[in-house]
């Protein structure tokens, strides 16, 4: 049998194995897709996004110099006196942990005064003016001032690297870099893709040499422009420089020596040499070959307590928000040009990268030090991706040559779902970056191309089953599936849809009064014109029944307003019913009536029966209760009746509620409702009796029986016609002599259909 499938198929799975090895040679990067690449980013962010914790980490706390800030302590740079102000009453006044900079002082300060002082100084031969003079000096020497501020203190300063300057001129080299954290000699040559730099803007010597220690704020976007990733090292003279987030995560934990993780021998072929992880004491960092690690967002800007860098200055924050925490000192205002493109918002602090960051290497809070928010993307798993790629393309290759359009359909969601549920299972226990987009690229067009090769192919046949459905409704929709093959319902399957039966009245009776021959007349003239009104909206004739036509919409062709259009077929009916009523009074025929059920609600429609006989059907618990609404019409002495599902479907109408019943073969009560007519439509008239009578409604629900049943009478009399009233009397004068049960529920138990 599969041989068969093969030989009958085999073009078909010819080109699914090409466009499997297409798919191939994109994740082995033999044949990189642009294309790919993005949708792999973007199917990255929005993991990313649906599974951020949205939780504030207040052991890191940013200390803003925001519009605010600039607006009362003057606009950027600061004096370094203002600088070292802030430190100070960082360190004095609030007793943080650590104070680390997004922010570099590359230049000297010379707007203090100090090199007129120098000059003026230079002329003088006085004693005690050259004594004052310099106690001047060092009050006017801000950066020393803020070297003092610094030193002995957990400060940390940021710095920059740079390429090579515009038309080959030589890079900026600014400032003093600290010590390397890794000399050459660590990795193995070649092995690693780290980024490099020609230059750098650092801190001056004076102050580089007064912190504890310094790390660089780069933040490198991939090519769509986002920042996903920053890079744990930097490469610069042949020697590697920690991050700023690195930095003050080392120190944070108390740990002095970093260690790269290499995989181990024995798991890998040749000489690897490759880094996959940073040791920070018992905390692992996942690097890639570029020793970048993905960025942990937490949220959008606000996952970490912001604090105005003025109110810093003037004492004015509360002392809880700022003691023990790590401060990072960045900037929000966008005049200072810190904003960045990230997943999670386009112009988003830099400051809080570098925090999410820091918050994802410590950890969760009040855990064990253990890293479960930084993501891995090891190398292995572009092997795995490959794997997989080709396992679930064969078998989609193979499959859906064999497999009906519906089944098709699902088999691929099917699938899709598996990888991206496994997908995400890997991502949130396991942290594991694994690639998605490729796969579910490759699964759309395998499916795509199967639909379309079997449409194609098999047009002629889908034509011909179009040609079964002329039976059921009108030339137009014949020709709308025609035009439109794969939305018709081919075989079997269960859909919402609406089912409409209506019945003669007193047709046994009506039966007897004619001959044969008057009868069919009759019956003809009767369901001519019933069927046209079914098929001029949009409904699909089931079965005649003798006197009894049973229709549904919202199939074959899909219907979003089934409800409506069967509710629009049914109030033409009745108007039909009407002149028909006189036309046959004049034949001497008797002026039938008719009920009519409509319920909505989940139905079996497709092709149905044995192998003799066939017909396009619907089946199932709504079709039946549809039917037993119809026979509730004589009870309620109304001509058609909806379950509460219809009329839901279609708020457009205003519906009087009947009662709640038990009908026949059903535990499960329902609410049954007989439609009035289009809101619009309604008289005032009309709308006064409604709310009379749901207020009736309500004190017989209520058990008020004395109360109800002079509401009911008030209505009778006002309307004799409705038979509906003298139910309710009845009913309440059974009651009011024989209550119902304390806990009744106001339902109506009928026995018979």
């Amino acid at each position: 049998m599969l041989v068969e499938h093969f030989k009958r198929n085999w073009l078909r799975i010819a080109l699914s194995c090409a466009i499997i090895v297409l798919f191939a040679l994109h994740v082995s990067h033999r044949l990189e897709w642009d294309i790919l690449k993005r949708l792999e980013a973007i199917s990255y962010d929005a993991r990313l996004l649906a599974t951020m914790p949205r939780e504030i980490d207040d052991r890191i706390v940013i200390v803003d110099i925001d519009e605010a800030s600039l607006q009362a302590q003057g606009r950027w740079p600061w004096s370094r006196d203002k600088v070292a102000t802030l430190v100070d009453q960082l360190f004095e006044r609030y007793g943080v942990f650590l104070v680390a900079f997004d922010v570099v002082f590359a230049e000297p300060e010379e707007a203090s005064g100090l090199k007129v002082l120098d000059a003026l100084q230079g002329d003088v031969v006085d004693a005690t003016l050259n004594a004052k003079m310099d106690a001047i000096r060092k009050d006017l020497d801000h950066d020393r001032v803020l070297a003092t501020a610094l030193h002995g203190r957990r400060t940390i300063m940021g710095y920059f690297f740079s390429g090579r300057g515009a038309d080959g001129q030589s890079a900026l080299r600014v400032g003093e870099l600290p010590a390397p954290t890794f000399t050459k000699e660590v990795f193995s040559a070649n092995a690693m893709d780290f980024k490099h730099a020609d230059g750098f803007g650092a801190n001056l010597a004076l102050l580089q040499r007064s912190a504890l220690s310094a790390g660089h704020f780069i933040a490198e976007p991939d090519v769509d422009g986002l920042v996903r990733r920053v890079p744990m090292l930097y490469e610069y003279g042949g020697d590697y420089y920690e991050s700023l987030a690195l930095a003050v995560a080392r120190v944070a934990l108390g740990i002095d020596k970093i260690v790269p993780g290499f995989p181990d021998s024995s798991t890998t072929s040749g000489n690897y040499g490759k880094a996959e992880w940073l040791q920070l004491g018992h905390v692992r960092i996942p690097v890639d070959a570029s020793m970048q690690t993905l960025v942990p967002y937490r949220g959008r800007q606000g996952s970490f307590p912001y604090v105005s860098a003025t109110s810093v200055i003037d004492g004015s924050v509360d002392e809880k928000v700022l003691r023990d925490r790590i401060i990072l000192i960045g900037t929000t205002a966008k005049g200072l040009l810190d904003l960045r493109a990230t997943p999670v918002a386009t112009d988003f602090p830099g400051v809080e990268v570098h925090a999410n960051l820091i918050s994802g290497i410590l950890g969760p809070k009040g855990g064990n030090g253990r890293v479960t928010s930084l993501k891995e993307n090891p190398a292995y798993t572009q092997g795995a991706d490959f794997l997989l790629l080709v396992v679930s393309g064969l078998m989609m290759a193979i499959a859906l040559p064999a497999l009906s359009p519906l089944l098709a359909t699902v088999a691929t969601l099917a699938l899709a779902s598996v990888i991206v549920g496994t997908n995400l299972i890997i991502w949130q226990w396991a942290n594991l970056v694994f690639p998605m987009a490729a796969g579910l690229v490759m699964i759309l067009t395998l499916f795509l191309f199967n639909m379309v090769f079997g449409y194609l192919v098999e047009e002629r046949g889908k034509r011909k089953l179009v040609g079964q459905f002329g039976q059921y409704i009108p030339p137009e929709l014949v020709e709308e599936l025609s035009r439109n093959p794969e939305a018709m319902a081919i075989g079997s399957e269960n859909k919402e849809l609406t089912v409409l039966f209506t019945d003669v009245r007193g047709f046994t009776t009506i039966s007897e009064s004619l001959s044969p021959e008057e009868l069919s007349q009759l019956m003809n003239e009767y369901l001519t014109p019933m069927t046209e009104i079914i098929f001029r909206h949009r409904g699909t004739i089931d079965k005649y029944m003798g006197d009894a036509i049973m229709a549904f919409w919202g199939a074959p062709l899909a219907n979003e307003k089934h409800a409506r259009h069967a509710l629009d077929a049914a109030f033409a009916m009745l108007e039909e019913l009407r002149a028909l009523q006189q036309r046959f009074v004049a034949k001497g025929w008797p002026a039938i009536k008719v009920g009519i059920g409509l319920n909505t609600g989940p139905m079996s429609v497709g092709n149905m029966g044995s192998e003799f006989r066939r017909a396009y059907t619907v089946m199932g618990d709504a079709v039946n209760l549809g039917s037993r609404l119809e026979g509730l019409t004589k009870n309620y002495g109304v001509e058609m009746i909806v379950n509460e599902t219809t009329a839901a479907a279609a708020p457009e109408f205003e519906y009087r509620e009947l009662d709640k019943v038990r009908v026949k073969g059903k535990d499960h009560p329902v609410t049954i409702y007989e439609p009035i007519g289009l809101k619009e439509q309604i008289s005032e008239e009309v709308v006064g009796e409604l709310k009379l009578y749901r207020e009736s409604l309500k004190l017989y629900r209520e058990q008020q029986w004395d109360m109800a049943e002079m509401q009911f009478i008030n209505l009778q009399n006002s309307h004799p016609d409705r038979s509906l009233y003298a139910e309710y009397i009845q009913r309440i004068s059974v009651f009011s002599g024989e209550p119902p049960e304390a806990d009744w529920d106001g339902v109506f138990t009928h026995q018979s259909k």
